[in-house]
């Protein structure tokens, strides 16, 4: 009688147990309820779902996978051997992604995201306004690239293939459609057709990262306008004040469609990141408005830089973009980064100490477009430093004592630093928890938290002061080279020391990841700032 009615109170708790539980009752009962069969159940649900979930994003990303290595054999093809595999090949493999891409967004817009609870949660965090805005003004760019592209293919008719005007129509296109796509959704997360959404975003994301490798690699535009101002072209423009005007558009606007694809691409992978995801209440903090909040030094000292980096930029190109480049044009463009860059690698270093006196609790929530921020941070400041590396090489390798080589050398070490420096101060910042969630922890009066969120301490006034001087440096750092300033294909060093085509694939790959940087550094300081 003893052990059943020991098994009844085992399976059968008493009343206390069920809702009037006794003081020191509420552990045990919730053992036994872990154990139960609905609490099995539910939690087999969840690893099933979190099962599934990362089974389709494996099967996705081994799609990707197989793509992207198919396409960079292409290019890399059409590289080595040119006879065998041309850039028509390249742009019809392309053009065939772009159109299956271009496929699944229409089927995405029209029937995935209308079915029934198929976006019932948004990433507050994903598709900032300034990550948005550039996507928008880099698209235009694009877009007036290829424009120029078909008019300058217009004036070779004679010798052009219709394929050189189909590829650019179809890129305008496939531009237009993605921008609107990743504008009105990039906030999404998708409940409904996982798989099919996984698999056509990472085909959009792929078919984007092939565009910016092939605008990396070749160089076969470029080398035709060379070859006809140099006049050894038997392919003759008919229109010689119209090939002008395409050619400087092509090339001015050619960063831009880079900078595009890149922009694209880390979209696009939030957006992967974010299909199935379930984000509760505690995800959706309100931010607070920016605000100066008394910060004045660092903005005089950015306005400041700001109007010397511009005088410096009209300068160097009225001197360097002519018929015979002048020396003193780069030798005012490098003396402004060597004051500039220890300038900001001086104000990071400050930044990244006050970090370490700071008390503020580090931010742990799960946030995918945060840990993509600080991973492009690191793999964009790739492109500048590869450029750096290059040229040290280069200049060691031949004449270091010169004056232009010495300042380009002190200007090349300088930007390595200041990249590493500016990349702890904005990681260490990130991680940080927001000032305005430190405050609704302890403090619930909504008069208290104004109070003293207005009234800053020494460290939050510096760490702002540091955070606005170095996105007003950011900037003009990204309007340099953006709009035109590129005297590390100019000046003319590296490119005799390691060849046309190497120096050019080394620049056009580090010179967009650097614009990049630059912009990328903007948003996230500014993120650094108000956090503050």
């Amino acid at each position: 009688m003893a052990s059943q009615s020991t098994a009844w109170q085992r399976h059968h708790p008493p009343e206390a147990a069920r809702g009037e539980s006794a003081p020191g009752e509420d552990a045990s009962w919730k053992i036994r309820y872990e154990k139960s069969w609905l609490h099995r159940h539910c939690s087999s649900l969840l690893c099933r779902d979190r099962q599934a979930q990362k089974a389709g994003r494996l099967f996705s990303g081994l799609m990707a996978m197989n793509v992207l290595f198919l396409g960079t054999a292409f290019i890399c093809s059409m590289i080595f051997n040119r006879m065998v595999i041309t850039v028509n090949d390249v742009w019809i493999f392309l053009s065939v992604l772009k159109i299956l891409a271009l496929s699944w967004i229409a089927y995405y817009l029209l029937f995935t995201r209308r079915k029934p609870h198929a976006v019932i949660f948004r990433d507050a965090h994903a598709g900032p306004i300034w990550v948005k805005g550039s996507l928008l003004l880099f698209g235009i760019f694009s877009i007036l690239l290829n424009v120029f592209d078909i008019g300058h293919t217009a004036s070779h008719i004679q010798c052009k293939s219709q394929l050189e005007f189909i590829f650019p129509a179809i890129e305008i296109l496939f531009i237009s459609i993605q921008t609107y796509f990743i504008w009105c959704h990039a906030k999404d997360c998708t409940q409904v057709q996982h798989n099919l959404t996984r698999c056509g975003l990472m085909l959009t994301l792929t078919s984007n990262f092939l565009l910016w490798l092939l605008a990396v690699t070749n160089d076969s535009v470029h080398r035709e306008i060379e070859s006809e101002q140099n006049q050894t072209v038997f392919c003759k423009c008919l229109n010689t004040t119209a090939c002008k005007v395409f050619q400087k558009g092509y090339i001015l606007l050619y960063p831009f469609n880079m900078e595009y694809c890149l922009i694209s691409c880390t979209m696009l992978f939030v957006m992967w990141k974010n299909v199935g995801r379930r984000i509760s209440q505690h995800h959706t903090t309100i931010k607070p408005r920016f605000e100066l909040h008394g910060v004045f030094l660092g903005p005089l000292l950015g306005i400041c830089a700001t109007v010397i980096g511009i005088s410096v930029f009209l300068m160097y190109q009225i001197q360097a973009t002519g018929s015979s480049p002048s020396y003193q044009a780069f030798i005012l463009y490098y003396s402004y980064y060597l004051l500039l860059l220890p300038l900001m690698t001086l104000g990071a270093l400050a930044g990244t100490v006050i970090h370490s006196l700071e008390e503020r609790e580090l931010d742990t929530l799960k946030n995918p477009t945060r840990s993509l921020d600080v991973i492009l941070l690191m793999g964009a400041a790739l492109g500048q430093i590869a450029i750096s590396y290059f040229s040290i090489v280069a200049i060691v390798a031949t004449n270091p004592t010169r004056l232009l080589n010495s300042i380009i050398l002190a200007y090349s070490v300088s930007l390595i630093i200041q990249h590493i420096t500016q990349n702890i101060f904005i990681i260490e910042g990130l991680r940080k928890q927001p000032v305005w969630i430190e405050k609704d922890k302890t403090e619930k009066s909504s008069q208290s938290y104004i109070k003293s969120y207005r009234n800053l301490n020494w460290k939050r006034k510096a760490l702002k002061e540091i955070s606005s001087f170095l996105i007003m440096c950011n900037i003009i750092l990204w309007i340099l080279p953006s709009f035109g300033a590129h005297p590390v294909f100019e000046n003319g060093i590296e490119q005799s020391f390691y060849g046309y085509s190497t120096w050019f694939a080394v620049v056009n790959f580090g010179l967009p990841l650097g614009v990049f940087y630059r912009m990328h550094s903007v948003g996230s300081l500014l993120e650094v700032y108000m956090s503050a």
